[in-house]
């Protein structure tokens, strides 16, 4: 795949002491870099934020059809030609439909008499493509992900503004809170395309460089050209992972990662990184997964010292 130089930003609305923070995302027209310039607000806001409330989804259960695209994305997609799927993690309220950016967007076009680049349009636009500051969730322009597996992406990339009422992407940031023990929570993700349900198994979060100067572009990494490009990519999010799932990828895995702000100060971001769960897998059942050696025989040390431990403070006693 040809990875055009296209970075992408979702940032951040967060409560402050002094109120709420907004941020001003513009595009540098030469580097295709966005900047972040962030805009005090000196009173508190006071607007609701919009959600997605109309009963949509009551019509229709979200399952997949054997006669093709399902009947929940038909009603969806009445609304909005650019819906590509629907996203959930449980124990958060995220319960979202996930567009696909539509790339480049000409001047008066059907999005409006205004021009946008790549991965723009939904970072301050709804559903309905109303001006809305806490945006839509996107998958990257590049991303495929339709009713083929065999052309889907090798890895989901999906944006969402970090909003501080956990709408959006907001409540994710929960895998970072807590001591990190929301994970055991809620370790998987459902994506659905408009044509069948997948479930994921999280094995990487971090804090990562939102910069084009970074060594991680993850949001360029839509597809992999061989094994190593893979395998690069995983052992960064490994490397830089809060806790170590000891969650097995290997080669091959349909990979998801979900990204939203951390600090606009250095342009950080926040992602949770995904795969696909295998054969013979089950979601709800962590024991089900798969885990990489390593993880197992550091299971098995642990054990072994507890049961040491165990010995030695029972001879104590008695």
């Amino acid at each position: 795949m040809n990875k055009t130089a296209k970075i992408i930003t979702a940032c951040a609305a967060c409560v402050a002491a002094a109120g709420l923070c907004g941020y001003v995302i513009s595009l540098n027209r030469e580097s295709n870099v966005p900047t972040v310039s962030e805009v005090k607000v000196t009173e508190p806001v006071t607007e609701e934020v919009k959600l997605l409330s109309d009963n949509w989804d009551e019509e229709f259960e979200y399952v997949p059809s054997q006669e093709g695209i399902s009947g929940k994305a038909k009603l969806y997609m009445r609304k909005n030609k650019d819906v590509a799927g629907w996203i959930r993690i449980n124990k958060t309220i995220l319960d979202n439909p996930v567009v696909l950016d539509p790339g480049d967007i000409p001047a008066d076009s059907g999005y409006g008499p205004e021009s946008y680049d790549s991965n723009s349009y939904y970072l301050d636009h709804d559903l309905e493509g109303a001006p809305f500051r806490a945006g839509t969730l996107f998958m990257d322009y590049r991303n495929v992900f339709g009713s083929s597996e065999e052309e889907q992406s090798d890895n989901i990339v999906i944006y969402g503004h970090n909003m501080a009422n956990n709408t959006m992407f907001g409540s994710i940031r929960r895998y970072r809170q807590d001591d990190y023990k929301f994970y055991d929570e809620s370790p998987f993700i459902e994506l659905s395309s408009n044509y069948k349900d997948y479930q994921y198994i999280i094995f990487g979060f971090l804090i990562t460089s939102g910069s084009w100067q970074s060594d991680f572009c993850y949001w360029n990494m839509e597809d992999f050209g061989s094994e190593e490009e893979f395998n690069g990519y995983v052992e960064k999010v490994r490397a830089g992972a809060m806790i170590d799932t000891g969650v097995d990828v290997k080669y091959g895995d349909q990979l998801l990662t979900l990204s939203t702000c951390y600090a606009n100060e250095d342009n950080s971001r926040f992602i949770v990184v995904a795969r696909r769960l295998r054969d013979g897998e089950t979601a709800g059942d962590i024991n089900s997964i798969e885990r990489t050696p390593e993880y197992i025989q550091k299971q098995k040390e642990e054990e072994e010292k507890e049961k040491a431990s165990g010995s030695t403070e029972a001879s104590s006693e008695s």
